[in-house]
Parts: C-alpha cells; sequence; structure tokens
C-alpha cells in the first residue's frame, strides 16, 4: 500500500457470560481477568486502553464478587482507560423483540452513565446475522458505525474467512438501513481477534507481522490497520507493551500503538480516500455457502423461544402499558422494578444463551431467570390492573344488587381487538377474620347459587358466555397496612367474546344475576369437519389437514398443517438432513377427529394423529460426533427402530376471528429429528415478507447462487407471509422463530415446531443431551389470509396481537373518574405498527414508539383524552425535546418517514 500503515491494536476480551461452560465457571474466570486487568493497568501505564466487550454487565458480574473493586475500577473508567457500554448485554439480534434491543441500549447507557463515560461503539463481534433496522437503532442513539463479525464476508469452520465475490469491496463499507439511515460498518475480516497474542520474540514476532499485516492489508480500505488483541474468555496481555515495543523495531515503516476504537475512527475517517460499497438491510450471511450461518439455533431448545416471547410480550406489551395507565391515576411508576425485570430477562439474551447453543446447565439456569423476570412482570400487572379497575366507576352495575361482580377487560395491543377472554372471578368470598369456623366458611361458599346469572357490559347488554364452576377455593389478600388476610371463594371460569375494544383500552362487565339472554346466533360449526364464520372457512380433511377459504376474497387454501418430519444429524447451530432422507409427513395419514367446542364465539375440533417415526439417528451419530466429523459431511442415517409420536391438534375459529388458530401438543420421545408444520400458498411469487426487529421485511424464496445447503431456513419474529397480487397468508407464531419458504412450487410456508439434537457443536465435543427437547410440549399459531396487502387488509396487525394476551382485573362497584369503556390515546393509521408505551426514567413523561411498516411516508396524528398535555418527538434514548401542546381537538401530529422508528414523549 502507498499509504503510511498504522496498526491500531486493540486489547479487549469477547465474554460469552456462559457456553460451553456454566455461567459461575466463566464467572470466576471472569473475576480472575478482571482482577489481571486492574493489577496490570495500575502497574503499567504503557497498558493503556481495554474495551470491556460492548456489555455493561460485565461490571455487575465483577462487582458482585469484588465489591471493594469498585473504586479503583471507576477511576480507569474516568480516566478513559476501561472502555464500557453501550449495550448492558451482547445480545443475539434476530431472536430478542424490537423492546427488548431498546431496552438492551436503554439500560447500556444507563448504567454506563452511572461511570461517567458511554463509549458510542456499535458492537456485534460475534452476533449471528443482523437486523437490517440496526443503522436506524445505532443512529437513534448517537452512534454512527457498527463493528461486527459476521453477516457480510463468509467465514467458516473455526471462524476461518473465504475469498469470493463479497458485497464489500473492505473490511469497512456504508451500512444502510430501510428508512437511509446509514453508520460506517466495519467488519472483522480477519475475526476479532486477528491481533492476539502479540509475539514479544523477536523470531516470533518477524513471523507474526509479516502475515498479519498483509491478511488486514488485504481487506482495508485504508491504511488505519485493526487488530483486535483478544478472543472469547481471552485473558489480557499483559506484556502487550513489551510486544508493541518489539514490532516497531522490526517494522519502522509502520506506527504500532496501543489504540481504542473511538482514536482508530477518528484516523479512519481522515485517511479515507476509497469509495466505500454500501451494503443494505439485513446481515445474514446469504452470499456464502450456507452451511456456516448459524442459522438453526433459531430452533434450536424451542421451550427457550417460547419462555422469552412470553417474557418479552408481558413486559413490553403489557406490564408497561399498564403501568402507565396506572401512573395517569395516580400510582407511582415502578422505573426499578422495570429495571430488574429486564434485566434479568436480559441475562438470557446472549447469543449463547438465546441461541439454544451451551451446554445443559446454561440452559436450565435460563429456565430460571425466565420465571424470575415473569414473576416480576406479573406481580407489576397485578397492581397496575388493581389501581385502575379501582379508578373505574362501575356504579352502573349496582341496579343488579350486591351480588354483581364488575370485571375489566384491558386491550394493551396498539390496534381495535376482538376476541375469545376468558376470566376467573370469585363469585363470593368469606374472609376468615369473620370468625366463622373452617367447616362453616367452607359449607356458606359451596351452598352459593351460581344459577340465573349472566355476563352484561356496562351498557346493560347481556353477553353470550360459558361459566365453568371451579368450586370452593382458597385465596389471600396481601394489604399494603395490614397483615395478610385469607379466604375462602366460590370460584368460577368465564369465557365470551370481548368485542371492538380500543386500543390500549379498556372495557367494563360484570357477572350478575338475571335472566337477560342474548341474542341468539348460528353455530360456527356449519357441516362435517366444517367451522365458518362471515369471513373464513374452514373444511378439514380425514388425514388433519385443512382447507381455508377466504370468503371476503375467495381464495382457497388447501392442504394446510400438514406436519413433517426429518432426521437431523446436526448440532445447537445447523440443520443437517441424513443423505438422501425422505422426508416423513402426515399426508394421507387418518387422524381421529371430533368437536371439543361448540359456543356462540368460538368453536373448536380435535385432531389427533398417532404417527410412526424412527427412535433417533444410528449408532454412527456417536461416532462422527466424537470424530468431531463436520456436520454437512457426516453420513449417519436413521434408525430403523421406530416409535408412535401422538400429536393433538386444536382447531379454533372466533366468531369475529380473521384467522385460524392452531393448538399443537406432543410427547417427544424421539431423538435427533425436526418437526414442522406445513402452510401450502400456491400463490406465485418470488419473494416473501417477515417480521423482523421493527421492520416488516422482504426476503427472496430462492437463496443467492452461492448457496449450497439444501435448507434455507431463516429467522422470524411474530409471523411469516406470503403474498401476491389480490391474496396473501400469514402465518403467526408464539416463539417458533424458525420458518422456511419451500421450494417446492407451492410456495410452502414451514414452521419448525421442534429439532432435537445431542451436541452443541463448534469447536469441540459437548453433548447435549437436554437439546433433545424430550418430554410435554405445545406450540401456537394463528393461519391468517388476506387480500395481497398484510399491511393495510389488518393481517399484520392480527398477527402482532396475536402474541399479545388479554388482561382482566376483578373489581367492585364504586365511584371512580375513569369511565367504563375508554382509552387514554387514539390514532388511525394502517402504516404505523404500535411498538411500546412506558414512562421515561429520566423525565417521567409517557412515551410511546411506532414503526413504519411502509415505503411511503405517513401522518401520525395522535389524539388524547388527558387535558393539558403536550408533546415532542424523541429518539429511543428518551432524551427530551421541545414541548409543543395538543390542539384544541385533543391532536398532535408528525410525518413519519418510510420505515422509521417514531417515539413521542407526551408530558401529562
Amino acid at each position: 500500500m502507498t499509504q503510511s500503515r498504522k496498526a491500531h491494536i486493540i486489547s479487549h476480551t469477547h465474554w460469552d457470560r456462559e457456553w460451553y461452560l456454566p455461567y459461575e465457571k466463566h464467572h470466576v474466570r471472569l473475576i480472575q481477568l478482571m482482577d489481571q486487568l486492574l493489577e496490570t493497568m495500575e502497574k503499567d501505564s504503557e497498558y493503556r486502553y481495554f474495551f470491556l466487550d460492548g456489555q455493561t454487565i460485565i461490571l455487575e458480574d465483577y462487582l458482585q464478587v469484588r465489591p471493594e473493586k469498585k473504586e479503583q475500577l471507576e477511576k480507569l473508567i474516568h480516566e478513559g482507560r476501561i472502555q464500557i457500554g453501550p449495550w448492558y448485554i451482547l445480545q443475539d439480534a434476530f431472536l430478542t423483540s424490537s423492546e427488548a434491543n431498546v431496552r438492551n441500549m436503554q439500560i447500556g447507557h444507563q448504567d454506563a452513565e452511572s461511570y461517567g463515560t458511554i463509549s458510542k461503539i456499535g458492537y456485534y463481534p460475534d452476533t449471528f446475522g443482523i437486523t437490517g433496522q440496526t443503522p436506524q437503532l445505532m443512529q437513534q442513539s448517537g452512534i454512527e458505525n457498527a463493528f461486527f463479525g459476521r453477516g457480510v464476508k463468509p467465514t467458516g469452520f473455526n471462524n476461518t474467512v473465504s475469498d469470493g465475490d463479497f458485497e464489500s469491496s473492505f473490511s469497512e463499507l456504508v451500512w444502510e438501513g430501510p428508512d437511509g439511515s446509514k453508520v460506517l460498518g466495519i467488519l472483522f475480516a480477519n475475526w476479532y481477534s486477528n491481533g492476539n497474542e502479540v509475539p514479544v520474540d523477536e523470531e516470533e514476532a518477524k513471523a507474526y507481522w509479516e502475515r498479519k499485516l498483509a491478511d488486514a492489508e488485504k481487506y482495508a480500505s485504508t491504511g488505519q490497520l485493526l487488530y483486535m488483541n483478544g478472543c472469547d474468555h481471552q485473558p489480557i496481555q499483559c506484556d502487550l507493551p513489551e510486544a508493541i515495543q518489539t514490532a516497531k523495531k522490526l517494522h519502522p515503516d509502520t506506527e504500532f500503538v496501543h489504540s481504542n476504537f473511538a482514536d482508530y475512527l477518528v484516523e479512519l475517517k481522515n485517511n479515507m480516500s476509497q469509495d466505500l460499497s454500501s451494503v443494505q438491510g439485513e446481515l445474514r450471511s446469504q452470499r456464502t455457502d450456507g452451511w456456516g450461518t448459524l442459522v438453526n439455533t433459531a430452533s434450536a431448545r424451542v421451550y427457550l423461544k417460547q419462555m422469552n416471547q412470553k417474557g418479552q410480550s408481558i413486559l413490553e406489551k403489557v406490564a408497561e402499558p399498564l403501568a402507565s395507565f396506572a401512573s395517569l391515576v395516580g400510582q407511582e411508576y415502578p422505573h426499578h422494578l422495570f429495571t430488574y425485570a429486564w434485566k434479568t430477562l436480559m441475562q438470557n439474551h446472549p447469543h449463547d444463551s438465546i441461541c439454544g447453543c451451551s451446554v445443559d446447565e446454561v440452559h436450565r439456569e435460563m429456565v430460571t431467570r425466565f420465571d424470575k423476570s415473569r414473576h416480576v412482570a406479573e406481580s407489576i400487572i397485578d397492581d397496575s390492573k388493581t389501581a385502575i379497575a379501582e379508578a373505574i366507576d362501575t356504579t352502573a352495575f349496582a341496579k343488579y344488587g350486591d351480588n354483581a361482580v364488575p370485571f375489566v377487560v384491558f386491550n394493551t395491543t396498539g390496534w381495535k381487538r376482538s376476541g375469545t377472554v376468558s376470566v376467573e372471578l370469585d363469585a363470593e368470598r368469606l374472609y376468615f377474620r369473620e370468625g366463622f369456623s373452617l367447616k362453616e366458611t367452607s359449607r356458606r361458599m359451596k351452598d352459593i347459587d351460581l344459577s340465573g346469572r349472566t355476563v352484561v357490559d356496562s351498557e346493560g347488554n347481556a353477553v353470550a358466555f360459558s361459566m365453568e364452576d371451579l368450586g370452593l377455593q382458597f385465596g389471600y389478600d396481601l394489604p399494603d397496612d395490614k397483615f395478610r388476610q385469607p379466604y375462602m371463594c366460590r370460584r368460577v371460569k368465564l369465557t365470551f367474546e370481548a368485542k371492538d375494544i380500543a386500543a390500549l383500552g379498556i372495557q367494563t362487565y360484570a357477572f350478575v344475576k338475571g335472566d337477560m339472554a342474548p341474542a341468539a346466533v348460528e353455530s360456527l360449526i356449519t357441516g362435517d369437519r366444517i367451522l365458518e364464520n362471515d369471513n373464513l372457512k374452514v373444511e378439514v380433511s380425514t388425514d388433519g389437514s385443512f382447507t381455508l377459504t377466504d370468503k371476503r376474497s375467495g381464495q382457497i387454501f388447501r392442504d394446510l398443517g400438514v406436519y413433517e418430519n426429518t432426521g437431523d444429524i446436526g448440532n445447537e447451530y445447523m440443520f443437517k438432513q441424513p443423505e438422501g432422507e425422505e422426508a416423513l409427513t402426515t399426508k394421507g395419514l387418518e387422524a381421529t377427529i371430533r368437536v371439543v367446542e361448540d359456543t356462540p364465539y368460538r368453536a373448536s375440533l380435535e385432531v389427533i394423529h398417532e404417527w410412526e417415526i424412527p427412535v433417533s439417528a444410528d449408532e454412527m451419530l456417536d461416532v462422527e460426533q466424537r470424530e468431531l466429523i463436520y456436520y454437512p459431511y457426516r453420513k449417519t442415517q436413521r434408525s430403523k427402530e421406530t416409535l408412535v409420536m401422538k400429536i393433538r391438534t386444536l382447531i379454533s375459529l372466533n366468531r369475529e376471528g380473521k384467522g385460524v388458530e392452531i393448538e399443537a401438543s406432543f410427547n417427544n420421545q424421539a431423538k435427533d429429528h425436526r418437526l414442522r408444520a406445513l402452510f401450502p400458498t400456491d400463490l406465485e411469487t418470488s419473494v416473501h415478507r417477515v417480521d423482523s426487529m421493527f421492520e416488516i421485511v422482504e426476503r427472496n424464496n430462492v437463496p443467492a447462487k452461492e448457496w449450497e445447503n439444501p435448507s434455507n431456513t431463516a429467522h422470524q419474529q411474530a409471523f411469516v407471509d406470503v403474498s401476491c397480487e389480490g391474496a396473501g397468508l400469514t402465518v403467526a407464531n408464539l416463539g417458533l422463530n424458525e420458518y422456511e419458504v419451500l421450494r417446492d412450487g407451492r410456495n410452502t410456508i414451514a414452521v419448525t415446531l421442534l429439532r432435537a439434537v445431542g451436541e452443541l457443536g463448534d469447536w469441540g465435543y459437548f453433548p447435549t443431551p437436554e437439546a433433545q427437547c424430550l418430554g410435554e410440549s405445545t406450540v401456537r399459531m394463528e393461519v391468517i389470509p388476506h387480500n395481497g396487502d398484510g399491511m393495510t387488509s389488518g393481517a399484520y396487525a392480527e398477527a402482532y396481537q396475536f402474541q399479545i394476551p388479554w388482561t382482566v382485573s376483578q373489581t367492585g362497584i364504586h365511584e371512580g373518574t375513569v369511565t367504563p369503556n375508554c382509552s387514554v390515546f387514539q390514532w388511525e393509521s394502517e402504516e404505523l405498527a404500535f411498538s411500546s408505551l412506558k414512562v421515561s426514567r429520566k423525565s417521567g413523561d409517557l412515551m410511546l414508539r411506532w414503526f413504519n411498516m411502509g415505503a411511503t411516508p405517513v401522518d401520525l396524528t395522535l389524539q388524547s383524552n388527558i387535558a393539558g398535555v403536550q408533546a415532542y418527538k424523541t429518539t429511543i434514548l428518551e432524551e427530551p425535546g421541545e414541548l409543543q401542546p395538543f390542539t384544541e381537538n385533543g391532536e398532535f401530529s408528525l410525518p413519519v418517514k418510510p420505515y422509521e422508528i417514531i417515539t413521542v414523549g407526551v408530558k401529562a
């Protein structure tokens, strides 16, 4: 190169918090590393900088064991020698929700600010592909760069770099998101360990630097060369200053510095003269042979993905909006509890954790963390919904007598919602404090007459419902001002269809005595194995598959819901079907079918398959695993021995439903296999659309010419959609993050329900018998036909609502300041997907977030019933902005660019 060379050596350690060792074993090694780092920096001023892997959780983990080191650590951070942030953890990008990515950035900044400094580095060293909206996420965080190791140039086994015609000419590139946001992308073309273990010995250093300088110059666009001095769990190189002196002596034409990312970026930008390649959207390693993408971590240990979906959903889509509502009626917003719940959940979000690609001990501990985070979220929900319910005026139900039991249904989604709701109510209670004996208390509750009761709305209209008498139940209150209050009650479970509840709104009902009867409706079962409402018709075949007719367009989809089973001789990272194996399916396999629900609001058919599949791979798999045979080259086949796998499927249709709900349950006792559900679309199109982070991304059905892997699976969040002019099919899921659009001539959507494997994979042999996922599993999906435009038809909104549970709260008859049916905010937009309502920790203002799903600009017109409110546009970091009052009509408007993530702060 003609330019002068400068070698920026950046010391770091990539700290997988848990992976091939359980968390605490990695934790012990972290303590040792940090002790050594602090000692070295105090002793040697020439050991100038250390980058703490972009994640502030390392500070928590260290100080948990070494609290006495906090002052020393703070001093080095203040001096700029240890750089921290911007993230709380290094998350997997595709398996964590949009809002989880935002909370990760917010909490990382919050923690780093307490030390007085934040490293504005978009750090993704080992992330298994990166989402397309990342440039916008970075820009809104005040970060103008992204450093990453995967997604553009291919990396193969043991992170070796392949040559070829890549998307980028250099390791430096311009990365552009769908909204036009751009950041400077830095690819670790020679991995994030290309400056590891620099020799001090001159002879060793000569060979080392001749190789390393050539390797970096091969990809670099300038003479500013980046060397990452560290690797996974790498102890620090204490003699690095001496090694740098050796390098300077051997290469006087090159300036060697112990550097940091900020200095490197300044010099890189000052020396740029080459035109950089521009890379758009997702970084998913699609210009590779397809064997090293690690994409099948999306289906490793599906149970973790399901727990994560539930945990994320109740935190961001239920607890936060309800706590925001509650703050408007006087309850304090529990920032401290949300931070704790989010941190506990995000401790499961590093790629080796949520991807399910660690040893079994790691994932056992994850289950406990999921439970802990959920329990905190549920406590916040209980407190919030009670505070709101107590502020609602329920006096309209007083006319039904003292036995009337009001309850409130909350729609915490961003769209008007109808659907089947179940609620457990205490029809009557008798507290132990009343002084009756336990026997007498029980008798009185057992003797309660539940006949002649109905459900009414606040206008007095009777609502069709079904009731299950749950009998005598023990319960207790935990008052804020007195000892616990136990009671006996007579509990019932009511199920009914709530209709047209406003976005972020409530409707109030009551369980009352009365002979009112709702208007009669026809059964949703209209024939033998046929379910039908005004929108859809579902005809179930003898093999359990079904034909779906969209009555609004006349489009018919056939053979939906067939199950497919194949062998899997891969590992937690990647799927590999045995060579020459033909997939097994339930097509033509006679099923047992019966009606299990026929109510005014919902009908369900039960489908039972008893399916013979191989018990496992054959004995060769153990040999190939122990010999570390790279999984694409394995010759293992499936065992000739078989077992019967029983799958129970519920196919349900709600009266107001826009989609068909599917729940499948099975007890997996087979090993080394994959189970998928198939949904042929028979639509002519070369692309499909998928929910990702703040984006409905368009992907090609056929991979690039470089792709050799027969499998072309990919990541999804809430749904995948195949559409053409006039027709489309959206398949929504709960925690089923892997799908494939098959190249079968039918554009079939295949959703992975289970992937059972027995080893971690990667750089050694790590058996993971619990990754076989033996035992009971239940999965849920919704199949939503539409007119070809999932956005304007409401299909995508339906899929997003499918992710979010209904919330219900029993209350009493009382006066209140909140009307029985209302919503705090209103807006109308087919293009804007609502993402979040919370309270800012910084300002105390309400924060509402949407993203534009489409390619055209739209206007957001926000309405509020709160008197005297003001609003402003802000970023994901929720910095206060210039306030604008709502108009006299109670409106606040602003334009939203194509694909923009828009956050509005509201000061009430």
